[in-house]
């Protein structure tokens, strides 16, 4: 008996140990034009062992490239596309750059500093009122999320009011909404989170379901 971890490698799991040993076999092959013909046979069955590729942009040329990373890039064959080679295939991708900026309230997030900025800037009216008032009570919510504890307003106002620099000022006669509405789920958060009863013997369990026991 043979396992598996006796096996060699599979360079692409996904296409199984054939496709592997399909490969292997076109690169023993000595002439090359059978070759050709054998490498467009293989692709055409990876593509049927891969039918979700075909959603995939230019998913024969995604096919191509998978062929010659099976054949460890030595199958040498004409293909439609660049031929990709070992250092075009594992060059590494460019660093991308941790944002290094420090802000003084991490807890309410970054949208919400970048909200402030763009509430700054708008004109005096009741669409800034209304999104003053969003900002305050999305402070409100962030605040209770990290801290279950009550929050006093005042330390929204004060926060708001130091986020902005003293430029946004709630309107008057302003009231927070209710804790309960703020931190209460999505009406779809509730419904995923609801529980169907369990099933016994293919039908809903219950006091009606019960199976009656037969008459003498």
């Amino acid at each position: 008996m043979e396992y598996n971890t006796q096996r060699e490698s599979l360079i692409i799991p996904e296409y199984g140990r054939n496709i592997q040993k399909m490969v292997a076999h076109a690169i023993s092959l000595k002439d090359k034009e059978e070759r050709n013909r054998c490498a467009r046979s293989i692709v055409d069955v990876m593509g049927e062992l891969n039918p979700h590729l075909r959603d995939v942009a230019d998913f024969k040329h995604k096919l191509w490239d998978h062929l010659f990373i099976i054949s460890e890039f030595k199958l040498d064959v004409e293909s439609p596309y660049t031929i990709p080679t070992a250092e075009t295939v594992n060059v590494k991708p460019e660093r991308i750059g941790y944002p290094t900026k420090d802000y003084k309230y991490r807890h309410y997030g970054k949208t919400i500093s970048e909200m402030v900025k763009k509430a700054i800037d708008y004109k005096d009216g009741p669409e800034k009122e209304a999104l003053i008032t969003t900002i305050a009570n999305h402070l409100k919510k962030s605040y209770l999320t990290w801290n279950r504890d009550s929050v006093e307003d005042t330390k929204i106002i004060d926060d708001l009011n130091d986020l902005s620099g003293g430029k946004l000022k709630l309107p008057e006669g302003f009231v927070f909404a209710e804790v309960g509405k703020i931190t209460q789920p999505s009406r779809r958060t509730r419904d995923t989170s609801r529980k169907r009863p369990p099933r016994s013997g293919g039908r809903w369990s219950g006091s009606n379901n019960r199976r009656r026991s037969p008459r003498n």
